[in-house]
């Protein structure tokens, strides 16, 4: 009998240090956050998901910061809210995450919870982009293509386009493409512009596959044929090294 209560003591002892230690425990509270918001190991529930990332952002755990900011922006386990959702991926981009710093220059650039500002999208798509984050190079490509919030300069636009194309971003490749095929930023160069396209489509992007046919009515069956074979070797290389300005 005393045995057994003393096992009993014993489980509520280590129950309440281990309650005490997930309490203080920021990397804890954030790792049971991610398991309720996923279902792994528990059953799937967003709100108390929430709560462990509150418990975790409000110690300033970057990561919780960032996916509380998701939460509030979807409305997951939590009201939606902007605003707030702004709050968390600011305070998180704050601290150098990139996903937060990309999600924050997307705030900006669309005015969501916070006064749209175009310089300020900017500043935090590039600090994100400096970071290697594809979604932020690409969106920082388009606006030095289109000069929304930074001075519209083709040659940084392609810079950036290429840094996320060659992480394999569709879109990227996509508007690689459409540089080539018009001579922005780059020489003109409808092989290196089909080889962009062809890539992109068979990522699935249908405008890219709409362009590359656009394009191949304009080139003769060598420059096609040229196109795939760099195409096939861009692949090969995880589209590294594709497509530079020809000296």
């Amino acid at each position: 009998m005393e045995l057994i209560l003393a096992i009993f003591v014993a489980v509520i002892i280590f129950w309440v240090w281990k309650k005490s230690r997930i309490e203080r425990d920021a990397d804890a509270q954030f790792n049971l956050g991610e398991m309720c918001r996923k279902g792994e190991g528990v059953d799937q529930d967003d709100e108390t998901a929430a709560k462990w990332h509150r418990l975790s952002a409000e110690q300033g755990h970057a990561k919780a910061q960032f996916t509380l900011g998701v939460m509030y922006h979807e409305g997951q386990g939590v009201p939606q809210n902007d605003e707030t959702a702004a709050k968390w991926h600011r305070l998180s981009a704050e601290q150098g995450y990139a996903k937060a710093q990309f999600n924050l220059g997307v705030t900006y650039n669309k005015g969501k919870g916070v006064p749209q500002n175009y310089q300020t999208a900017a500043k935090w798509h590039r600090l994100s982009a400096e970071q290697g984050f594809a979604d932020a190079q690409y969106n920082l490509g388009v606006m030095y293509h289109e000069g929304r919030g930074v001075p519209q300069n083709d040659e940084t636009a392609v810079k950036w386009y290429r840094l996320s194309a060659e992480q394999g971003l569709a879109d990227a490749q996509t508007n690689l493409g459409v540089m080539y095929h018009e001579g922005r930023g780059v020489p003109q160069n409808d092989v290196d512009a089909y080889m962009w396209f062809n890539i992109a489509a068979s990522l699935g992007n249908k405008d890219a596959a709409k362009n590359r046919d656009l394009i191949a009515k304009e080139m003769t069956p060598s420059q096609i044929e040229r196109a795939q074979d760099l195409a096939s070797e861009c692949v090969e290389k995880n589209f590294k090294g594709c497509g530079r300005p020809k000296r």
